[in-house]
């Protein structure tokens, strides 16, 4: 219901291809494909970076405003924050992200790790240093990942075809 209700509530002149909804329980994240400027075959790789980088600024100044309203709409309805992106070329760019709190319980040996790794400049504190570690996790993984989420998705959709059981 998100995904189509964002379908037909964005603008179709904003992307060029299809876009990916990211969702879990705080949030939805858009990310929207956008066209690679033509650059002259003479341009060097600096020249064609930043030309992309212009390219993906002027998008999101243009949009602001709409993205915003268009945010809110959803915001009150699914009761979740928007985020905002695109990729462009190779390139993926959050324009807003949420940082949501979690609460979790680690032994001292888990704890040690984080430690060295603050100790070792990789982080600035634990925090930072176990969404390190769960980036890290989440790189080395995507396909594992991808299939656990499709199997729960499956299962979500068998249990919402089943009988209603009441308390």
């Amino acid at each position: 219901m998100i995904v189509s209700w964002f379908t037909g509530r964005l603008p179709e002149a904003w992307f060029s291809g299809n876009q990916e909804f990211v969702l879990d329980r705080e949030e939805i994240a858009i990310i929207g494909t956008l066209p690679v400027p033509a650059a002259p075959e003479e341009a060097s790789d600096a020249e064609r970076d930043a030309l992309l980088e212009g390219s993906i600024q002027r998008f999101r100044e243009e949009t602001r405003e709409r993205r915003i309203e268009i945010a809110r709409e959803a915001e009150r309805r699914f009761r979740r924050k928007v985020s905002w992106g695109v990729a462009a070329g190779d390139r993926t760019v959050m324009f807003t992200t949420l940082s949501v709190p979690v609460m979790t319980r680690l032994r001292q040996q888990e704890r040690r790790v984080l430690d060295t790794l603050v100790a070792a400049g990789v982080a600035r504190s634990r925090s930072d240093a176990l969404a390190w570690c769960v980036r890290l996790v989440g790189a080395h993984t995507d396909t594992w990942l991808a299939d656990l989420r499709d199997a729960l998705q499956h299962v979500d959709r068998v249990r919402s075809a089943g009988p209603d059981v009441g308390p």
